[in-house]
């Protein structure tokens, strides 16, 4: 190709794309000078949320909040389409916050967002467990219809099948496996339990704080719950003095769990609470 070709085609191209350029902006101009654009700006301020960042205090985060604002040419678009501004069209997009525990798995997540009148309970289902108050402390659950999040001994998940699939109304976790957190074991109860519920596990659960346990858990790309409230076998007395918003409230397994469950949930409710999972409980989603 000579030079003269080759600075044809050179010029061909600068001014296709500077035509491109060009008429994109002209689209711009004439979209933003719309009446139906200035009206959908001027409601901006009516709906739109701030996003607020998780809070980190040493090494422990609470969740924050997205926020939320116009999606402008998602809403131009379809009112445009519609052929004038209408209000129930409008089109809205997430703010994400800029720390957000989406993105943070080397902290221990204590509680929810404050600002949620929510909690989660929260079982540890061990090696001791008995699978029959196991059953009954989960039909109390179904009859209440109350959610709740389970954390299975992979050994024991092994071992009792049948009777964790019961467990269907619940989110289910893994605690660990045999009481140990050897990465190779772990990973293939994570496995075994994704391949049951077909979800993707999200959490580990601990009592204390643990280095080795939290490393691995950050090398899995699962958060470490630490729950705010961790009660013995009389939850009811701990549980009313230490209420609050957002709480994780770890109560073990056991005969007398099964008697106050029901007193606890009444109270609980009482107080103007509503139970979640903890996949909803620290959910950053704006509330809509």
């Amino acid at each position: 190709m000579t030079k003269n070709k080759i600075y044809q085609v050179l010029s061909v191209l600068f001014l296709l794309l500077f035509s491109f350029y060009y008429t994109n902006k002209s689209i711009d101009i004439i979209r933003e000078t719309d009446p139906i654009m200035k009206q959908i700006k001027n409601s901006s301020n009516k709906y739109k949320i701030e996003a607020k960042n998780a809070k980190i205090e040493d090494n422990k985060i609470t969740p924050g909040l997205k926020g939320k604002d116009i999606d402008y040419k998602e809403s131009y678009k379809k009112m445009k389409k519609y052929g004038a501004y209408n209000e129930s069209l409008t089109v809205f997009k997430e703010i994400k916050p800029t720390i957000s525990i989406e993105d943070t798995y080397d902290k221990y997540i204590n509680s929810g967002n404050e600002e949620k009148k929510e909690v989660a309970l929260v079982f540890k289902i061990e090696k001791s467990t008995d699978i029959n108050t196991l059953n009954n402390i989960n039909n109390i659950l179904k009859d209440k219809k109350i959610k709740a999040t389970f954390f299975i001994d992979g050994l024991v998940l092994e071992n009792n099948l049948e009777t964790i699939k019961k467990l269907n109304n619940s989110e289910l976790e893994i605690l660990n496996y045999d009481n140990s957190y050897k990465e190779i074991y772990f990973t293939s109860s994570i496995n075994y339990l994704s391949n049951i519920t077909g979800k993707k596990s999200k959490y580990c659960y601990l009592d204390y704080d643990s280095k080795e346990v939290i490393e691995l858990c950050t090398k899995l790309k699962l958060h470490t719950i630490l729950p705010t409230i961790k009660v013995g076998n009389y939850p009811y007395k701990e549980i009313k003095e230490r209420l609050e918003n957002a709480s994780i409230i770890s109560i073990p397994i056991s005969s007398s769990t099964e008697i106050e469950l029901p007193t606890v949930i009444d109270y609980i409710l009482s107080r103007g609470y509503t139970f979640k999972t903890l996949e909803e409980l620290l959910s950053e989603d704006y509330e809509k």
